[in-house]
């Protein structure tokens, strides 16, 4: 979606001006006749304001303070200021209070889209290199994801409750949904934020270097051992470790991790002694562990003790009102690290985006992203930089518009939770028998997954919307208690 650029002036006729400069440029604008209604909607977390164009001499809250007060609340909003005046000592002061840049009336349009232009360009460099320093130094907190769809609420719920402690997790979904960012968000929110996050996939190490990797060997220790290697579990000491695609780790492997964990040492090869380590523990997978331990291909006690607090990530098809602004953030980034210059996507490029079906999940989507703003030969990605997308998809006006990108706070259950408390009808989700015992929670969650399914007409993904939980999960919970039927019949 387009950048959104305010204008704060009191002076009506700048303001028509520089609307029609900033629309014609292809921004959204928006505009305020003085600093006090301009900074309420700058700091308006819904008005997604990106650049501010700020006259200098207004009445009331002048142009410095009204900069002073947006550097407090929105340290990285670049302001441009605009003046009818060019002393050099202005200039200078408005400089030194995070101005960006500096224009003297009367402006002339293209350079106050050149203007716009550096400020978001600056803006995005900005913000990647705060990102990556933050990812350097295990500092990323659950701020730094982009997860406003409703199934997103309930893991960023989990892994919160997952950063207050120690406890060990395991992060469950398909290839590329952002396992990893999950794990380093749980690091950086708890007590360990600021320690060692090593990361290991396991399905990527050779069979016969797994237990060299994890757990270090001393020199000599084989025959390529040429110098003494600590170890994933010795490097991540004090921090945590991420044990990436856990399910494809050897069986004999499988033995020497879970004493790991249990014992709280690891035994280098060649070495003496065990090493002790204080290491927590994040594991992920996008295997079925529990299948997998009934063939015999993972060991159950290992299984149990890394399946303490499972936290499952939903894939893309079930979150794709934050696909616009997945797009954003990585249009930011490859702008910062290829040199381009991008502002968004158009609306189009949005619908056919949210319309596809993303088998790669978010890694996918961030490879489509990559290669279109290599190829888009203007500032907004059009439909046409995304061939391989586009050319599968139907015609753009047969597309559901753009989901909201934020859904409301009380986006809540349909009003069956307000059904009174007496029940006569044992199908009822409302957990109060007739002899007046509280039914069991699993036949409470049965009923309102049933009552959802018909409520909806079947359609899976607006009632795995509703309940707040993930479709993939949503079909596991209807296999389990076997409305498979209710669901068939629904949907004709």
């Amino acid at each position: 979606m387009a950048k959104t650029v305010l204008v704060i002036d009191d002076d009506p006729t700048q303001r028509r001006l520089l609307t029609a400069a900033v629309e014609k440029a292809g921004f959204a604008c928006r505009t305020a006749p003085d600093g006090e209604t301009g900074v309420a909607i700058a700091t308006d977390s819904n008005a997604s304001v990106d650049v501010v164009l700020l006259d200098l001499t207004m009445p009331g809250l002048s142009g410095m303070d009204t900069l002073e007060m947006l550097s407090e609340r929105r340290p990285e909003l670049p302001v441009v200021m605009l003046t009818a005046t060019s002393g050099i000592d202005t200039i200078v002061s408005a400089m030194r209070a995070r101005a960006v840049d500096f224009i003297v009336k009367p402006a002339n349009p293209e350079r106050v889209v050149v203007s716009i232009r550096n400020a978001l360009k600056l803006s995005s460099l900005t913000g990647e290199v705060k990102r990556l320093t933050r990812k350097a130094e295990g500092g990323m907190s659950f701020d730094d994801m982009i997860a406003s769809a409703p199934v997103m609420k309930q893991v960023m719920r989990l892994g919160q409750r997952a950063a207050a402690s120690d406890i060990p997790v395991l992060i469950l979904g398909e290839s590329g949904v952002g396992k990893e960012v999950i794990a380093r968000c749980i690091q950086g929110a708890s007590d360990r934020s600021g320690k060692p996050f090593i990361s290991v996939n396991c399905g990527a190490i050779p069979e016969n270097l797994v237990e060299s990797i994890l757990f270090g060997h001393e020199k000599g220790a084989f025959t390529g051992a040429v110098a003494r290697s600590a170890g994933k579990f010795v490097e991540a000491d004090g921090g945590t470790l991420f044990l990436d695609e856990v399910g494809e780790l050897p069986l004999e492997m499988q033995v020497k991790l879970l004493r790991a964990l249990q014992e709280g040492e690891v035994d280098p090869v060649g070495a003496r002694r065990p090493v002790k380590v204080d290491v927590r523990i994040i594991s992920a997978t996008n295997r079925d562990l529990a299948s997998r331990v009934k063939e015999g291909a993972f060991r159950e006690d290992l299984y149990y003790r890394l399946n303490v607090y499972p936290v499952e990530m939903p894939n893309l098809r079930e979150r794709v009102e934050d696909i616009p602004a997945l797009v954003d953030h990585f249009i930011g980034r490859f702008n910062a690290s290829e040199g381009t210059r991008i502002t968004s996507a158009s609306d189009d490029t949005l619908r056919i985006l949210c319309a596809f079906d993303w088998p790669g999940n978010v890694r996918q989507l961030e490879n489509a992203v990559f290669r279109a703003v290599v190829l888009c030969d203007g500032d907004v990605l059009q439909p046409h930089d995304f061939p391989q997308i586009s050319g599968v998809m139907p015609e753009i006006a047969s597309l559901p518009e753009v989901p909201a990108r934020v859904q409301p706070a009380n986006d809540a259950l349909p009003p069956i939770v307000a059904a009174p408390v007496a029940m006569t009808n044992e199908a009822s989700p409302v957990p109060v028998m007739e002899d007046g015992e509280v039914r069991s929670l699993s036949a409470v969650e049965r009923d309102l997954i049933a009552h959802a399914i018909d409520f909806y007409a079947g359609h899976m993904s607006e009632v795995s919307r509703r309940l707040g939980i993930g479709r993939s999960t949503l079909y596991r919970k209807v296999r389990e208690y076997g409305l498979e039927e209710d669901a068939k019949r629904s949907a004709s």
